[in-house]
């Protein structure tokens, strides 16, 4: 198993690679400006729903603690709430993030160079 997942990393590499260089020569900016001029509003609002899901994640998680009164074993309650609390937080808080690096780069002043007649501008 540790074979074939080095190959798949080495692929995956190589791939990620090579594609780079040849997506900036066939116009994918284009494409991408068109998608972000096309869905903007709803990428707007699936970022702020990433982030504030994020948010009461984690102040649910806290809530919870809080209205218990109670000692808690932290043992315990990181084994069965806390990987996944953490992992759906990680998940959540990165869609956030990769949507608003993505309006960033397609807004004004942007890597992309998209005119900027969408985000609210």
């Amino acid at each position: 198993m540790k074979k074939l997942m080095k190959r798949l990393n080495f692929a995956i590499v190589g791939v990620m690679a090579s594609v780079s260089s040849s997506m900036a020569a066939s116009g994918a900016d284009d494409a991408l400006c068109m998608l972000a001029e096309k869905f903007s509003d709803i990428f707007e609002i699936i970022q702020t729903l990433a982030f504030v899901g994020a948010g009461i994640t984690i102040a649910g998680w806290a809530w919870g603690y809080i209205s218990g009164g109670k000692a808690i074993n932290p043992t315990d309650e990181v084994k069965n709430k806390g990987i996944p609390m953490l992992i759906g937080f990680i998940l959540l808080f990165g869609i956030g993030t990769v949507l608003s690096i993505f309006m960033t780069m397609t807004g004004e002043g942007g890597s992309m160079g998209c005119v900027p007649e969408f985000f609210g501008n």
